[in-house]
């Protein structure tokens, strides 16, 4: 996306702080907006290729380096988060003599670490007194699988809310809230 004017300096500006954090608001304001501009104008600087089309060009070509130059494709995108989305617990532990869950770590691959988003290891006192033993409590979580699913399921056009009116009058809804809008007799409040 090429385009022919020029940046002037404040928006050069907004386009390098806004690459830091992609914070509309806060790269407008750093970059010498108001604080009026940056709430009802920025964004549509960095969405909207019609309103400030160099600025969006700009944007989207440095982003575009960006990603060429840590070798971002979508394809890796997709991959990580269908890693994170089909993640199962069984490949994290195992179940000790007495049936109970162990985290196991040992035999992860990378691909299988890559969904966990925190290990915590505590040591902890159980029991009071000369009884009292330290006792290590390992917890794990995995990355948000439903979002990571829902993400692949946008990517993929598997969520579409719309509706689709055709020549002969006929109503197609894609929403459960839709379907059951239709039902209601159209009468009833």
């Amino acid at each position: 996306m090429k385009s022919a004017k020029k940046l002037t300096p404040q928006e050069k500006r907004f386009v390098d702080e806004y690459l830091v954090d992609m914070d509309v608001n806060r790269a407008a304001i750093a970059a010498g907006y108001s604080k009026t501009m940056a709430a009802t104008k920025a964004y549509q600087w960095v969405s909207n290729g019609k309103v400030k089309p160099h600025v969006f060009a700009a944007i989207q070509a440095r982003q575009q380096k960006k990603a060429e130059k840590l070798e971002i494709s979508a394809e890796k995108v997709l991959r990580e988060l269908a890693l994170i989305g089909f993640a199962n617990m069984q490949d994290y532990m195992r179940a000790n003599a007495d049936g109970e869950p162990v985290p196991d770590f040992s035999g992860l691959s990378r691909d299988q670490a890559a969904a966990l988003s925190e290990v915590t290891v505590d040591t902890v006192k159980d029991g009071s007194g000369e009884d009292a033993q330290s006792v290590r409590r390992v917890k794990f979580k995995l990355s948000d699988k439903r979002a990571a699913l829902v993400d692949l399921g946008k990517h993929l056009g598997l969520f579409k809310d719309g509706m689709n009116v055709n020549l002969s009058g006929e109503v197609t809804v894609k929403t459960l809230a839709d379907f059951y809008a239709q039902q209601k007799p159209k009468n009833a409040k």
